[in-house]
């Protein structure tokens, strides 16, 4: 584990909150590549189809909250590893107090890491705590999960001042034997670039830490060639660089919506999906992961 965050790491997969849920660039669109092999070799490379969502705490651009809507889009991607945004478990009225990390898996029979931002004590009448943050679903073993402290602005303090706060996932995951760790962020919304360009650095030194594919998702906040991301662009790259626009869903008019790779990692086809079950459209990417044993 790295830095000073053991603990609440071991808190929640004590609690349960890593959990397996049932077994069970180009233009957008073009399938994934199948890996070159030899009689009796394995591949060189391992596909795998990744994407970001946003789920707007599972209400649509209408306002309207509806976790079978936000579940039928997200099952529409047909992806491997799924990062999500704006995740409420037992959070308010807005989402019904609804677990949702752990909903959507169960939904989608698939594994989940729930990484809050915040985490509360619980609301009157209720027994849970209330937590907001991101998540990771995965079809593949989770053979390791942590919550990364960045540097955020709280939405929670009504005078907040930049500090280290949780809510960065990272998974490390077994897929057909090959190792690769998959982030989900949220980076600050608001117009000062400062604190992006904080989180940037933070999130780089993350992922200097570990070797092997990486694959960082999110939504961003910024586009792409905002100055304040250019520090990314180099160990990794975007995933899509001619891809649409992602905010808003209806009528999108910037890419903020983000699938990245380490240079082990190659892109094949990239989309947008049009739905208007969140207020962003999901980003699906296909890759092929360069092999590498656990």
């Amino acid at each position: 584990m790295k830095h000073a965050n053991r603990l609440s790491v071991y808190r929640s997969l004590a609690a349960g909150v890593l959990a397996f849920v049932a077994l069970g660039a180009t233009a957008p669109g073009v399938a994934t590549a199948r890996p070159s092999t030899t009689a009796g070799q394995a591949p060189r490379s391992v596909p795998l189809r990744v994407a970001t969502y946003n789920i707007h705490a599972g209400a649509g651009e209408d306002n309207v909250f509806d976790l079978d809507r936000t579940a039928d889009a997200v099952r529409a991607l047909h992806a491997d590893v799924i990062g999500l945004q704006e995740v409420d478990v037992h959070w308010d009225a807005r989402s019904n107090f609804t677990d949702e990390a752990h909903e959507l898996a169960a939904r989608l029979h698939m594994r989940v890491f729930f990484a809050p931002i915040y985490d509360l004590p619980p609301a009157p009448e209720h027994t849970e705590r209330r937590q907001y943050g991101v998540a990771i679903l995965s079809r593949h073993p989770i053979v390791r999960a942590e919550n990364h402290e960045i540097t955020r602005l709280s939405t929670q303090d009504p005078n907040p001042v930049p500090a280290p706060a949780p809510g960065f996932a990272e998974v490390t995951l077994r897929v057909r034997g090959t190792a690769v760790h998959v982030y989900s962020t949220h980076l600050d919304y608001r117009a000062d670039p400062t604190v992006r360009r904080t989180q940037v650095d933070d999130m780089l030194g993350i992922l200097a830490e570990d070797s092997g594919p990486k694959i960082l998702v999110g939504d961003f906040n910024a586009e792409p060639g905002a100055p304040e991301l250019a520090k990314l662009w180099g160990p990794l790259a975007d995933a899509a660089p001619q891809g649409g626009k992602t905010y808003p869903a209806i009528t999108p008019v910037k890419r903020i919506d983000v699938v990245s790779v380490s240079p082990e990692v190659t892109v094949t086809g990239t989309r947008e999906e049009e739905t208007a079950a969140s207020d962003h459209r999901p980003v699906v990417a296909d890759l092929l992961l360069r092999r590498r044993g656990i």
